[in-house]
């Protein structure tokens, strides 16, 4: 099973906000996930982004492959 640590669109219509979720990459991107790590709010001023750092690493450890979006969340959040 292939593992994706990546965002869940959730709100309402032009009003996103994400969830930082684990995955399988075959489910779809608002389905079924295996656990939620964190948040971002992207309309928010500043950004608002929370991730719970232990998850994440141990996730990483397991070897969770990170999205392109989630990566530069997870850097400015001092995970990687």
């Amino acid at each position: 099973m292939a593992v994706k640590i990546r965002l869940k669109r959730m709100g309402a219509k032009k009003t996103p906000h994400y969830r930082v979720v684990v995955a399988d990459s075959r489910s779809p991107r608002d389905g079924k996930f295996i656990e939620e790590i964190g948040y971002y709010n992207p309309l928010s001023d500043p950004e608002e982004v929370k991730i719970d750092v232990e998850k994440a690493q141990a996730w990483l450890k397991k070897g969770a492959q990170p999205t392109d979006t989630v990566r530069a969340l997870l850097k400015k959040c001092g995970v990687l």
